[in-house]
Order: structure tokens, then C-alpha cells, then sequence
């Protein structure tokens, strides 16, 4: 029982993702730091540069990478969507 406990919960966060193909779809080059983490949740990481953070959603198999230079979206990069 314990087991199918665990192997629940842990299927039932990977489906909860907001790093989908469908959510990377929504994000546009323009938009502000809050409208994404509106669309995506919080950021696993966020590194600050004079100016520039570079954000991470998920993890090193599946991501989405955004730079933001004062606070609204220049690139994106994803890795793993489908």
C-alpha cells in the first residue's frame, strides 16, 4: 500500500507540470516576469546579472529557459516538450 501511495503521488506531480509544450506556446518575447510565472509557476532557478536573469522551469531532461533584460522575456529555450 505505501508503495502505491508513493508511485500516486509522484505521477500525479509529473502531471501537474506547467513545463509543457502547450504553456511554452503561451509565453511571447515582450512579456514580463510576472505574467510568465503567472503561466508557469515559480522557477526552479533564477541567476541575476546587472539587469538580466536568466530563469529555469523543470529540470536538466525536460526545461524551459527564459533571459529576461529589465524584467520582460528577450529569449526562450525549451528542451525536452513534446
Amino acid at each position: 500500500m505505501r508503495y502505491f501511495l508513493i508511485v500516486f503521488v509522484m505521477l500525479f506531480i509529473a502531471g501537474c507540470s506547467k513545463v509543457s509544450k502547450e504553456n511554452y506556446d503561451k509565453i511571447d518575447v515582450g512579456m514580463s516576469f510576472k505574467e510568465v510565472n503567472a503561466i508557469l509557476g515559480k522557477a526552479s532557478t533564477c541567476d541575476a546579472l546587472i539587469g538580466m536573469n536568466d530563469c529555469t522551469w523543470g529540470d536538466e531532461k525536460q526545461y524551459i529557459k527564459i533571459k529576461f533584460v529589465a524584467d520582460k522575456v528577450m529569449l526562450i529555450h525549451s528542451k525536452g516538450l513534446e
